[in-house]
């Protein structure tokens, strides 16, 4: 088959990080760049060596070449040009976190069914080998039954004082909300599933220019019992600036994990031993889009639907619901 013909809502940060993971896969996919400034557009598409250019959004999507849209642009804008592109026939990758209520999913969800389209949410750490990792240990029960869990996300990054993310109004959120969501997805999605969820905001305060509030302590109890919590922020600093460790800590054993994906150790009763994921597609992006393509040529729903997203968007909801009380 002909790749699939995709084009980006939007030339920021996201685009080149999907765009450099998608030179990996020119059998799969090809590439058009759409921004508002034509000259921009035509820039990043001779920068990552895409097929066409287009000065707006909604050129591309009247492009009948276009198969596909990633709507890479601040999520308060995402709603309306996802709708715009499934309209327009489009099949969607709208990036994480997609949208800010459930009734704005519940909408693209009609949307999506009325176009007979395929809406994949860019939850890439969903594709991580990490994750896949951590997945198959726990069900084929390495540590036995689990106890706890212990998720820990945190490094010293700011942004800088004209980055969107400093208006929640774009962003939809705070910084937990806008990146935090993917490690919340990651720990509901090993196996056990949360069955509650219990948010604790730290006191904020605004260090130089990154305005947001930048931290978020999560608890949650598992439908098999077991425990656990979820360390998020972007104003503590981290071994290395950026080596976090997590743990599974079961009732035979522990699981000690890199939480960038570098390394998995298990000990066990039979002993302990390293694991390394895998390099290569490290961030899962490729995954993802292998999931994207097979779900519009097989005619399926995609592993990060807007379904499984919005199991996230309930428990995100739930989090800021208790940090406020």
């Amino acid at each position: 088959m002909s790749p699939l013909h995709v084009a980006f809502l939007g030339c920021g940060f996201i685009t080149g990080v999907h765009s450099r993971h998608l030179k990996r896969l020119p059998d799969l996919v090809r590439c058009s760049y759409a921004s508002r400034d034509g000259d921009k557009a035509e820039a990043w598409r001779r920068r990552f060596l895409g097929v066409g250019s287009y000065a707006g959004y909604q050129a591309a999507l009247d492009d009948p070449d276009v198969d596909a849209v990633v709507v890479a642009v601040p999520p308060r804008f995402h709603l309306e040009w996802t709708l715009a592109a499934l309209a327009a026939g489009k099949h969607v990758l709208v990036e994480k976190p997609a949208f800010p209520t459930l009734a704005d999913f519940q909408q693209v969800c009609a949307a999506r069914d009325a176009a007979e389209r395929v809406v994949l949410v860019g939850e890439n750490d969903h594709y991580k080998p990490l994750a896949g990792c951590l997945r198959q240990l726990l069900a084929e029960e390495v540590i036995g039954e689990l106890v706890f869990a212990h998720f820990t996300t945190l490094v010293k990054r700011f942004k800088t004082a004209d980055d969107w993310r400093n208006d929640e109004s774009m962003a939809a959120g705070d910084a937990f909300f806008e990146e935090g969501i993917h490690w919340l997805h990651v720990a509901n999605s090993l196996g056990p599933r949360m069955t509650e969820v219990r948010g604790f905001r730290p006191t904020p305060t605004i260090e130089g220019e990154d305005r947001r509030v930048k931290s978020m302590m999560v608890a949650f109890t598992y439908d098999n019992g077991a425990v656990g919590s979820l360390y998020y922020s972007r104003e503590v600093p981290s071994l290395f600036r950026g080596l976090r460790l997590s743990k599974l800590f079961g009732r035979r054993g522990i699981i000690s994990f890199e939480s960038n994906g570098g390394f998995v150790l298990v000990r066990g009763e039979s002993g302990s031993r390293l694991v390394f994921p895998g390099f290569r597609d490290i961030r899962g992006y490729q995954a993802m889009y292998r999931d994207f393509v097979g779900a519009i040529r097989e005619g399926r729903p995609g592993e990060m639907s807007l379904e499984a997203a919005m199991v996230d968007q309930r428990l995100m909801e739930r989090v800021y619901a208790t940090a406020a009380g």
